[in-house]
């Protein structure tokens, strides 16, 4: 594969720190910076395939619901369907704040 030169500006401390591993290691720092992206986009590889194979999933999707509709009515009859745990069920909550602002609301509601 042909290659072709790449201009990168880096900080110079980076700069001090290749040239102290390129005499490290004994390689040249383009030997060790086309390492490192290597390296990195082979990271990034399994990533991309997840991304492209979930957006080819829900192009998929879009395709048998364009306009979401089904998943809309999935959604409201999984709503209506499920029962309520609170439905018919008085709910009282005990309070236990005793400050003089918590007791004046009371006296104001009657409770």
């Amino acid at each position: 594969m042909a290659r072709v030169p790449f201009t990168l500006r880096i900080e110079r401390e980076e700069r001090i720190a290749l040239e102290d591993l390129s005499k490290v290691v004994g390689r040249p720092i383009n030997q060790l910076l086309n390492d490192a992206i290597k390296s990195y986009l082979h990271q990034q590889s399994p990533k991309e395939r997840s991304l492209e194979a979930n957006l080819e999933r829900l192009r998929t999707y879009r395709k048998h619901d364009p306009g979401v509709q089904r998943a809309i009515a999935q959604f409201v009859e999984a709503e209506v369907s499920g029962g309520d745990p609170l439905e018919g069920e008085p709910f009282e909550e005990q309070v236990n704040i005793q400050g003089p602002v918590q007791s004046r609301i009371r006296e104001l509601l009657g409770a």
